[in-house]
């Protein structure tokens, strides 16, 4: 009987559901996490009478056949890119992203990466750093004695040194974009990298057409909506318990026809 194949298939397509839908729930304080969604796929089919094949030697044909589908399989995982809400830190290193852009980072193996996550500390030679220590790019050295950090919306930090009016501009802080986002590889600690999926980085000027701005001071939020994944999560369960009963329905069925005598 197919009905059992066809509700595993099922049953495993939402058990992948419930697995991507508990990871954006789990990462809802995440910072810079995009969400992802799960989607789907029908099998093939099997072509029990083909659509269109001649009925009679006269010529008419069947309107619509006989095709009987063999279940679901997943066709990707997709991360939903769009902004995440912005919240005040007050901290002069913490720098969100109003649009669009990731900041790049370079890797113990001199690799890139990028990320949204702008939550920076300072290295232990005044660069400025992530939270695993890996440089911001492009490289960006705060001097000693710097009693304030003021970075704009363009990305220019200014730094004012003990005893002077007038800061001093030590570089820009860059943003990198790219043709797909959704193509880049997650591979933890907030970070990405590029595929050929995504396209080449493009980099370019915070608050420029096509960058975003740069807010210092803020953070940006995980863009999960925890009412939409709850809603989601529901829908998945049912469809897995619905799943389930056709396994048992076809299960009873088959014991039926074992005991005819």
């Amino acid at each position: 009987m197919k009905a059992l194949s066809i509700a595993a298939t099922g049953m495993i397509a939402q058990q992948l559901n419930v697995e991507v839908i508990a990871n954006n729930i789990a990462n809802m304080n995440t910072t810079g996490f995009k969400r992802q969604r799960a989607e789907f796929q029908d099998l093939l089919y099997q072509n029990i009478e083909r659509i269109g094949s001649n009925s009679s030697d006269t010529g008419t044909v069947t309107p619509s056949g006989i095709q009987v589908g063999v279940g679901v399989k997943t066709g990707g995982v997709y991360r939903i890119t769009e902004q995440g809400s912005v919240v005040g830190t007050e901290n002069d290193l913490d720098v969100a992203i109003n649009g669009n852009g990731y900041y790049r980072i370079t890797l113990p193996t001199g690799d890139n990466a990028y990320t949204r996550a702008g939550a920076f500390q300072l290295g232990p030679t005044g660069q400025i750093v992530t939270l695993e220590g890996y440089t911001v790019g492009p490289g960006l050295t705060i001097p000693q004695g710097a009693v304030d950090i003021a970075i704009n919306p363009e990305g220019e930090v200014l730094v004012t040194l003990q005893g002077q009016i007038n800061p001093t501009n030590v570089g820009r802080l860059e943003l990198v974009t790219f043709p797909n986002p959704a193509g880049l590889e997650a591979t933890g600690n907030n970070q990405f990298l590029e595929t050929p999926a995504s396209g080449a980085a493009n980099v370019g000027v915070p608050n420029t057409p096509g960058f975003g701005a740069i807010l210092q001071g803020f953070l940006e939020n995980s863009n999960v909506n925890s009412v939409s994944e709850i809603t989601s999560l529901i829908t998945a369960q049912r469809a897995y318990e619905m799943n389930s009963k056709v396994i048992s329905t076809a299960d009873e069925m088959m014991s039926v026809t074992s005991n005819l005598r």
